[in-house]
């Protein structure tokens, strides 16, 4: 078994636990997003009517995914390290 230093393993469990959290708002925003669609009637991003709120919504939700994506990487490598 390998040693891990303490401020290691810590910041690990930081590291997962911002990626939860994360994953958490990427699910509030997919609720956001539906209720708006839902309330304007338009589910079709590609429509003239598509709602301004749900788009800018999901260019949220798409840059919080992606910062995740990163985070991800960075916790796999970090635990490949140790």
């Amino acid at each position: 078994m390998q040693k891990v230093s303490r401020s290691g393993a810590a910041g690990e469990l930081r590291l997962d636990a911002l990626i939860a959290d994360l994953w958490w708002r990427v699910r509030l925003l997919n609720t956001d997003i539906l209720e708006e669609e839902t309330r304007a009637g338009v589910f079709d991003v590609q429509q003239p009517t598509y709602p301004l709120l749900a788009l800018n919504l999901r260019a949220r939700r798409d840059n919080l995914v992606s910062t995740i994506g990163v985070l991800e990487q960075r916790a796999r490598s970090t635990s490949e390290a140790a």
